[in-house]
């Protein structure tokens, strides 16, 4: 709801999210227009719990994440489309700040900076320091091709002009759709922005992200847009 007479699509990504997705679909509804539940084909109650509190659910085509963000952005309605995870590690009331940029024309693409807001995520392992430290480094090499200051390419909680969604035409499958989304962007001349958000433990299951065997795409999904 983010004023301006600009409508909001809140789109919640889920898989295997029954312990968590009444909490993030009451969250977020007061942010929302549009509360849209895509769901990568759970095996337990994540949809029939969505339903049943009032969320649209539709389901991707089962090739990941990367598939799920194009449905969203095929089916919202809404001016402004929003991308949370069902887990909990996001918070909806960053949404509005998330929302605002958009809504008042200054900017295309608003994504969370956890490098501005913290992260219980990012640090502790040998797995999240191998994240957090590719992390930076696609998003320096995103800085020096196209002359920004971004912090933080790769998390997925962002606000999104609808109309630049539809214009880009991502191809990505999998997680590496974010770091697509941004490059895209900024090719096409759209305006992007960071607010801070933090990201915090998730409250249930595991990361769907085993770094050692995506690096290799994250690393492709660069190059091949760096060049073009």
């Amino acid at each position: 709801m983010a004023g301006n007479d600009k409508k909001v699509t809140v789109a919640i990504m889920t898989r295997n999210e029954q312990a968590t997705i009444e909490e993030a679909v009451t969250g977020v509804m007061p942010h929302a227009d549009e509360t849209l539940v895509v769901d990568g084909h759970s095996q337990d109650r994540t949809r029939q719990i969505a339903e049943s509190l009032g969320a649209t659910v539709v389901l991707d085509d089962g090739h990941g994440k990367g598939d799920g963000i194009r449905k969203a952005i095929e089916v919202a309605r809404g001016d402004i489309l929003v991308f949370i995870d069902a887990d909990l590690s996001h918070d909806p009331d960053d949404i509005p700040a998330l929302v605002a940029p958009i809504a008042e024309g200054r900017s295309d693409l608003v994504v969370g900076s956890r490098w501005k807001g913290g992260s219980d995520e990012l640090f502790g392992d040998m797995g999240k320091f191998i994240r957090s430290t590719g992390s930076s480094i696609i998003t320096l090499s995103i800085n020096y091709r196209w002359h920004v200051k971004l912090t933080d390419s790769q998390n997925g909680f962002r606000a999104i002009s609808t109309e630049a969604a539809r214009t880009i035409m991502m191809t990505e499958d999998i997680f590496t759709i974010e770091q697509e989304m941004i490059m895209k962007c900024l090719r096409r001349g759209f305006r992007i922005s960071e607010v801070p958000t933090h990201e915090y433990q998730r409250r249930a299951g595991e990361s769907q992200i085993v770094v050692w065997k995506v690096a290799y795409r994250y690393v492709w999904c660069l190059i091949k847009n760096l060049i073009k």
